[in-house]
């Protein structure tokens, strides 16, 4: 018979019109790196939820150490040494990072924290597992990945020896990825035990010693990572074969259909400008991906050419239409369609349905309201069409809240919204992340197919497969500049890499390509 230090036993859990763990058992070994993997919504998610009490289960057990037990809730979670890193980070975004480590279990003397105490213990961690953080910094001021440190700080000030990571690596730069599964496996060396949630095969081949599958709220099979290879699990969690390689016709390129001029944007944080001087066109029929690594201006870029903030300087011409100055819903009517980056700040409105949010960018026209009243069932109709062309899945269909939807398919309904609705160029902003293979698989098909409709694409991506599958051309950014213009063709991973990290620039072809 086997030690495990945590065992889940049969665990059923249900939501409205969805059971989302269907008698699932897991078993973790103390030291071990175990994966589970699974397409979005396949209940990887609530499933670790009921391990660290966010959801109490309708049917089956937990036990630690051989003895059931009972979870009430997170405090009890960490009680039995049980930690958890959310895919969404649960931080107060108005406090310091050492704030947020030490919230709810501060050191006190007669009622007054200690905060003195507390950062010496922050910095011992920080330094000891090479998680480097300004403890003073506000969560608001610094980026995700710094942000993450900050929540896996939070389990280690708090000694918990089991360690769930929900898609830790879907905001992460290929840089921070790396230094991450170190990290992991350091605490699987040290003896603590980790739950690794991902649907990154490659992240599971690297760092996983087991790996557990779940489609559909089902329990599909463990596996030792050591006897199997990327297909297999891929068809293990989609249950068909997957196609790694992006099938892509020839490019026909139109005309231009996208023209940025010198475009300048200030930054929020510095006294810098966070994009300097950048001039670029996109041509109907061609997909040019914005490549770099994370903080090097995409960001704002993407954030003044949608109208989301004024740039200091400089024109965007959308299909010979000056859009410099027109309001987000003018560029949206214009031509352009966007995939944020962000899918809850600007995605999606979380607390309306599935079909208010797919109907967002459209609801004014005709099609769905007369007289300045909503046409409810034409709305109705349309989201079905779309949630079923685009497999959008969620318990209750069109009603369904869509904060309540697994964050892929929260991702797939904002891809349907924009695809759908009229547009000559498709802004999509890291429109992967977060998604399985098969979902991965089913968006590059739907951003070729939008080249081959004769429209312009810009992919801005982080990762370095999808610049070199996806897109027709590429151009790198770096510290708010583009530079290097690069042929996916004839490029490697290698030369991207360096252009990414302002090794190497190719200022020439820009400068002749600005015209």
């Amino acid at each position: 018979m086997e030690n495990y230090i945590v065992e889940m036993l049969n665990i059923t859990k249900e939501f409205p019109g969805i059971i989302a763990n269907d008698n699932i058992t897991l078993n973790l070994k103390k030291g071990e790196v175990h994966a589970l993997l699974g397409e979005n919504g396949a209940g990887k998610s609530t499933l670790m939820s009921v391990l660290f009490g966010l959801y109490q289960a309708e049917k089956g057990e937990i036990r630690k150490n051989g003895e059931v037990v009972k979870i009430n809730n997170p405090n009890d979670a960490n009680t039995l040494g049980i930690g958890m890193v959310h895919q969404h980070f649960k931080l107060v975004e108005i406090f310091t990072a050492l704030e947020n480590i030490i919230l709810g279990v501060e050191p006190n003397k007669m009622g007054f924290i200690q905060k003195s105490e507390a950062r010496e213990k922050v910095v011992e961690l920080s330094e000891k597992y090479g998680l480097s953080i300004n403890p003073d910094a506000l969560i608001e001021d610094i980026s995700v990945g710094m942000q993450q440190r900050v929540e896996i700080l939070k389990m280690l000030y708090r000694e918990n020896e089991i360690l769930i990571f929900d898609e830790p690596t879907a905001v992460l730069t290929p840089q921070e990825i790396k230094e991450l599964l170190k990290i992991m496996r350091g605490f699987a060396e040290e003896g603590k035990s980790i739950l690794f949630i991902t649907h990154k095969l490659n992240e599971i081949m690297d760092v996983a010693d087991r790996c557990t599958v779940l489609r559909k709220g089902k329990y599909i099979g463990t596996v030792n990572v050591k006897d199997t290879n990327k297909e297999e699990l891929s068809k293990m969690m989609v249950g068909r074969d997957i196609s790694f390689s992006v099938d892509k016709k020839p490019m026909k390129e139109g005309e231009v259909v996208l023209s940025v001029r010198n475009v300048t944007v200030p930054s929020k944080l510095h006294k810098n400008n966070a994009v300097k001087n950048v001039s670029f066109d996109v041509k109907a029929g061609e997909i040019v991906c914005l490549a770099g690594i994370d903080g090097n201006g995409q960001t704002e870029f993407v954030s003044a050419l949608t109208g989301l903030e004024k740039m200091s300087e400089g024109s965007i011409v959308l299909c010979g239409k000056d859009i410099t100055k027109s309001s987000i819903r003018e560029r949206s009517v214009a031509g352009m369609s966007h995939i944020p980056e962000d899918r809850h700040k600007h995605g999606l409105v979380l607390e309306y349905s599935l079909e208010e949010n797919l109907v967002l960018q459209r609801y004014w026209e005709p099609a769905f309201q007369n007289k300045g009243f909503i046409k409810f069932d034409e709305v109705r109709k349309y989201a079905e069409g779309l949630i079923k062309r685009f497999d959008v899945r969620s318990g209750q269909g069109p009603v369904t809240v869509v904060r309540s939807m697994s964050g892929g398919n929260q991702q797939k309904a904002i891809i349907a919204r924009e695809i759908d609705k009229k547009h000559e160029i498709l802004v999509a902003v890291q429109p992967t992340r977060g998604l399985d293979v098969g979902a991965i698989e089913y968006i590059h098909k739907q951003l070729v197919e939008r080249r081959d409709a004769g429209k312009g694409v810009l992919l801005v991506s982080l990762e370095l497969d999808e610049v070199m599958n996806v897109s027709d051309r590429i151009l790198v950014m770096y510290e708010g500049e583009i530079v290097g213009e690069l042929d996916p063709k004839t490029t490697t991973v290698q030369e991207l890499g360096l252009y990414m990290s302002g090794a190497k620039r190719n200022t020439v072809k820009e400068t002749n390509h600005a015209g």
